[in-house]
């Protein structure tokens, strides 16, 4: 049995954990969680740990010491402490496959500690939102060691492309698409916040559904805020690493930029948000998280 280990048991780890469970795909799971060593949130994680018949490791080091196969999923703004604090605990030839959300600088620096460590760094995207797909979500590999770990992952059921040879070739692919689907987000949030405060929301969504008939705006709009209310901490973090991918590039980051901030403030009030609240609930809330009322008088 392939013996498992999680730095990080977040949202991504438990659904993947809980696909392997549903198709009975059978694995010794454990996993570490920084968050275990906060009295607010120690016993959140555990209990997720023990629903699932995961082991809840008490450090990186209890945990790599029982691993073949780690997957990192933590924050993009802990992505680099996790691999400094994984490299000297790693086992060599276990597969490291860092699936977060960070600029191919990022990960290069990360690669370096695993690699020197003997292990085997694979750069992994996850392509798109990890529900409803969970383990089979589809993410793309690459780096010396992308078809190891696309093979790897495959015998987890999962679905891993190898995209290219370098580290840095997957997480270029994701960092460039986020500027488009958390910039959309940011966009929406504002034109639709405005739009309310303006008192103009009907005629602001009349106007883009004749321009565009082939979205559906409300509902578009409504799951754009969803994210951002739900994931905007994080994805705000991700955003960063955009910025510095934009900027490595040699251009200037300004939408990057607007967008970290607009995810940041949204996500920084912890809002709640009903699976059927469309998007007038939603923009109700993020006002009146912002301490306003809607229309202008």
């Amino acid at each position: 049995m392939t013996a498992i280990g999680f730095i990080g048991f977040g949202e991504a780890a438990r659904a993947i954990a809980d696909g392997w469970a549903a198709a009975g795909i059978a694995t010794s799971i454990a996993a570490f969680d920084i968050k275990t060593l906060q009295d607010d949130t120690a016993e959140a994680i555990t209990e997720a740990c023990q629903t699932r018949g995961v082991f809840c490791a008490p450090d990186s080091a209890a945990l790599l010491q029982r691993s073949d196969i780690v997957f990192s999923l933590v924050t993009a703004d802990n992505a680099f402490s996790a691999a400094e604090a994984a490299a000297p605990h790693i086992r060599p030839g276990t597969l490291y496959l860092d699936g977060n959300s960070c600029s191919p600088q990022t990960k290069r620096r990360n690669a370096a500690l695993i690699d020197a460590a003997g292990a085997l760094y694979v750069d992994v995207a996850i392509m798109s939102p990890i529900h409803p797909k969970r383990h089979e979500t589809p993410c793309l590999v690459s780096g010396p060691h992308a078809t190891q770990g696309a093979e790897a992952m495959a015998g987890l059921g999962m679905n891993g492309r190898v995209t290219g040879p370098e580290i840095g070739d997957a997480s270029s692919v994701k960092m460039i698409r986020s500027v488009m689907i958390k910039g959309t987000e940011a966009l929406m949030a504002e034109c639709f916040l405005a739009a309310e405060k303006a008192g103009v929301s009907a005629e602001v969504l009349a106007s883009l559904s004749a321009s565009d008939p082939q979205i559906d705006w409300p509902r578009r709009a409504a799951y754009c805020l969803e994210r951002m209310m739900v994931h905007g901490t994080r994805r705000a973090a991700e955003m960063r690493e955009v910025a510095a991918t934009v900027s490595d590039l040699g251009l200037e980051p300004r939408m990057s930029a607007a967008t970290v901030a607009w995810q940041a403030e949204i996500g920084a009030y912890g809002m709640e948000t009903k699976k059927d609240d469309g998007l007038a609930e939603r923009v109700a809330l993020v006002l009146a998280a912002m301490g306003q009322d809607g229309r202008e008088e």
